[in-house]
């Protein structure tokens, strides 16, 4: 791999992480299944190839086209925003009524089914206009800037995502023995309650 290759990954993969890691609906969520040891490789992996394929999109030039349609990205943000603050709402309600049964174990019931896990993962991932602005506009267009080398950068932006969700989703069972403590979900519920209701308020907000 030549000197200039590399850069390039590097580069990819700097920005790439540094727009991942922020808190957002989806690493909240991520962190939660996580914790729950719950279709965690699903929903890491659902992640991971999402923001490759919205990447790799946003190299190929496809951001122009997203541009000349704004009525989709507000589309979008409508049924995002609203699908958000109903997730908001029933983890406000998780640590209003808390099921002190549930939370003492890392699997228990309240982890819901694994279909469940991947819907919601699918639907928090393609509904958020804030993902096609990160990956297929502003590093499709940091790519661009790239020339012959855009691939490189995102595949360097690609395999940050991948790093990152793989480390959040398995690294969070290291937390179970503070999760043992029912007080300990009332604190996860109540950040994923707040991450969920002010990223959905804003999307509502900015369509």
């Amino acid at each position: 791999m030549t000197s200039s290759l590399l850069a390039a990954v590097l580069a990819g993969f700097g920005t790439g992480l540094s727009l991942i890691v922020a808190i957002g609906a989806q690493n909240a969520f991520v962190l939660r299944q996580g914790a729950r040891r719950h279709a965690v490789l699903a929903v890491v992996a659902i992640c991971a190839v999402s923001d490759a394929v919205l990447i790799a999109l946003g190299v190929a030039g496809v951001g122009a086209v997203v541009t000349a349609w704004p009525a989709a990205l507000t589309a979008v943000g409508l049924a995002g925003g609203a699908f958000l603050l109903a997730y908001g709402v029933l983890a406000a309600r998780r640590v209003l009524r808390p099921d002190a049964s549930a939370a003492l174990t890392a699997g228990g019931p309240d982890a819901g089914s694994a279909r469940r896990a991947v819907l919601t993962c699918l639907a928090m991932t393609w509904l958020n206009p804030h993902v096609y602005l990160d990956t297929v506009l502003l590093l499709g267009s940091l790519a661009s800037d790239r020339g012959d080398l855009r691939w490189a950068f995102g595949v360097g932006a690609a395999l940050a995502s991948l790093t990152w969700f793989f480390a959040l989703g398995f690294g969070a069972r290291l937390l179970s023995g503070i999760l043992s403590r029912p007080k300990a979900w009332r604190v996860l519920d109540g950040l994923v309650a707040a991450t969920m209701l002010t990223m959905g308020g804003m999307l509502v907000a900015g369509a």
